[in-house]
Formats: C-alpha cells, structure tokens, sequence
C-alpha cells in the first residue's frame, strides 16, 4: 500500500479534477483536505467528459500535465473528448488519469460493476492509454518507474493512466463531510413510498435504490413497483420519462440525486420540453457523492428547483422539513403535470445498510411484469 501523498509526489501535478469514487476515496479525501473544491488545483466536476475538458483547458493555459480521477465506469464518458480532442492526430493534450477498477475479475463486487471491471483495461488499450495497475504491493520505486515511462508518451501528447486496486493507495486521516441540513434520506425514501403507494418509482444509482430497497423488505411490500438503477450514474431521470410516456395513464415517480443529475443534466431539459403529465421528478440534494465517501457536489451552492423550472418543468419547489415534503408529495399525487420536487437533506447513512438480495435481471422482470398490468 502507498500513502497518497507520496503517489502524488511522485505524480508531480498541481491540477487535479475528477468524479469521486470510493475505490480513490484516499485522493479525494486528500485533495479536498489539501485544496478544497472549485479552486486552481482541484475541482469536482460533473461528469468524466467535463473533468477531461476541463484539464484539457488546464494543459491549453499552462502547458502543464493535469491527473483526471474517476471509478472506472466513467471510462465511458471520457471515450469521446479522449478520442475527438485529446488524441496526439488531433489536438495530442497530454494527461495522466488515475482510475478505480471496480468489479476486477477475481474480486467480488456489485453486478453494475462486474462487466465494467472486466473491460477496464481493454478500453484503456482500444483508446490508446498506456496504463500501470497499482497494487497493494506497489511500491514507491515502482511508481517513479512508472512515471519515467509515461514522460515519454506524455511528451508525444499522448495519454497515461494508474489503474487503481481496492485498498492500493491509503490517506492516514478520515475525513468528515457534513451539512447544515436535518432530514435522512433513507427517511426522506419513507415518506415518499407512503404516497406513491403501487405506483411506479425509478430510483437513482448507490444508497438511494439500497435504503429503497430495505424499506420495501421492511415493510413487507413488493420490489415489483421499483426499477432500480444500480448503474448508469445520471440516467435513471431519462429511464423514468421513458417509462412514463409509454404508460401515460400511471403515475411515475423518480427517485434523484443531486450527484447524478449533474452528471447529465441536460436531461431535465429534454424531461421539460416533453412535459410528461403523469411524472413526478424528486432530487434528494445533499450536495454530496455520499454513497463514494462524501465529497461534495456543484449542487451544494445552486437551486435545483430553479433549474428545472429553467428546463421547462411547469411546477418545482424546494423543500427542507417533513411537513412540507408531505404537502408537496400529497400535492404532486393529485396534480396532473410534470413535477419537480428538491429536497434538502442531511449527509449520512447507517453503517448496516445492505444491498439489494435480489438480482439486476430479476428487478428488471419482475418491474416490466408489473408495468404490463398498468395503462
């Protein structure tokens, strides 16, 4: 295991912007301690393409090599600027990407991983990457060697990457995120079943489709009802519109965060030109990448509500107890319009909270069979 601070030494950047994964949840507590967040070194950005751009735009200013992180599902979002503005037969901007390998072959891990994990390093080949995995049992020197190596391709304006293995890099100190808000999501999840009841929810990626899920089995209540988007980060608001347009007489309802909704936000754009009647939008915002470690979100300084209602949305507000929460769910049950409804919440989650018992393919069975009984 190699601390940090002495990877990043050995890096020798001073730009770092990323999407935080909780296989880097050493770096990003790093960076966030030594730097903050939206500063001249660091920035969390929305997605992997963004971080991409935005170090491209580094390299443009100062001719330096910028490190992009991510968890190697936003392998995807960086095939793009990777392949049409950094390779060396186009602009060849030179940067290094550091990348947690979730689902490696051999190692057991959630479904949503499992494919990505196998394809990890064949994408990074396909795009022309030259990679080193970093390992438990990596050293200092292998790194430095490592490096000597990537100066050469650098140089060529070509693209490197440290492929990270769970528990490869440590950070001695444990970081804290917090907020000023009260409400617990996996409370804010109760409340909201409590009104849809047999109607149709889409849930977003991590603790949210997990705290669903357990609430459902607490309850004694069917998963038929839930499409649970264990993968895919930014997308279960477009599974949802897709859903609710084909099934105009049923009342869906997206379960959201604010982590995911920056990742793609011209989603709401789109959901607020169509303007489903039957589709009620709910972003639990805790300016957080909770289920990763914490790390905050763009989202923790801007209205949500207001930016849905910039798209297009016909109706959105903002809500920061129980007691509204109730009247606006009680309220969007009823109205027959697209609604968005921002949710101030509290950072945290119980440590025993489990995962969902039953598999992808099953969710996804058992949700269509439920949605053929609907109009």
């Amino acid at each position: 295991m190699i601390k940090v601070e002495r990877l990043l030494e050995i890096i020798g950047a001073d730009f770092y912007t990323g999407v935080p994964d909780s296989q880097l949840k050493a770096l990003c507590d790093y960076l966030c301690d030594t730097y903050g967040n939206d500063s001249l070194h660091h920035i969390i950005a929305a997605n992997e393409g963004n971080c991409a751009a935005l170090a491209a735009g580094y390299h443009l200013a100062t001719g330096k090599i910028p490190v992009v992180y991510m968890q190697n599902s936003g392998e995807g979002n960086i095939i793009n600027p990777v392949a049409s503005l950094l390779n060396e037969r186009v602009y060849a901007i030179p940067m290094i990407f550091m990348i947690g390998w979730r689902g490696e072959p051999g190692i057991h891990d959630e479904p949503q991983h499992i494919f990505q994990g196998e394809i990890t390093l064949k994408l990074l080949e396909d795009m022309g990457i030259s990679f080193y995995v970093i390992g438990n049992d990596t050293t200092e020197a292998d790194i430095a060697e490592a490096m000597q190596q990537f100066q050469t391709v650098l140089a060529k304006g070509k693209n490197a990457a440290f492929v990270v293995r769970k528990g490869a890099v440590s950070y001695e100190k444990n970081s804290d995120y917090h907020n000023a808000y009260e409400m617990i999501r996996e409370e804010i999840i109760h409340h909201i079943t409590h009104f849809t009841g047999e109607d149709p929810i889409v849930s977003t990626t991590g603790k949210a489709s997990r705290e669903l899920f357990e609430i459902r089995e607490s309850e004694r209540q069917d998963h038929k009802y839930d499409f649970l988007t264990v993968g895919s980060m930014g997308h279960s608001s477009s599974i949802a519109l897709g859903t609710a347009l084909h099934k105009p007489g049923t009342k869906f309802w997206c379960i959201d965060g604010d982590g995911a909704v920056l990742m793609h936000m011209g989603a709401l754009a789109v959901i607020g030109s169509i303007c489903p009647e039957n589709l009620v939008h709910i972003v639990i915002n805790n300016g957080a990448h909770e289920t990763v470690g914490g790390m905050p979100t763009a989202a923790a300084g801007i209205g949500l509500a207001a930016v849905a209602a910039a798209c297009g949305y016909p109706y959105t507000v903002c809500v920061d107890s129980f007691e509204r929460l109730d009247e606006e769910l009680q309220a969007a049950k009823k109205r027959k319009t697209l609604s968005f409804i921002e949710v101030k919440c509290a950072i945290g989650a119980r440590k025993d909270l489990g995962r969902p018992t039953t598999a992808a393919v099953e969710n996804k069975l058992s949700f269509m069979e439920y949605l053929k009984t609907l109009n």
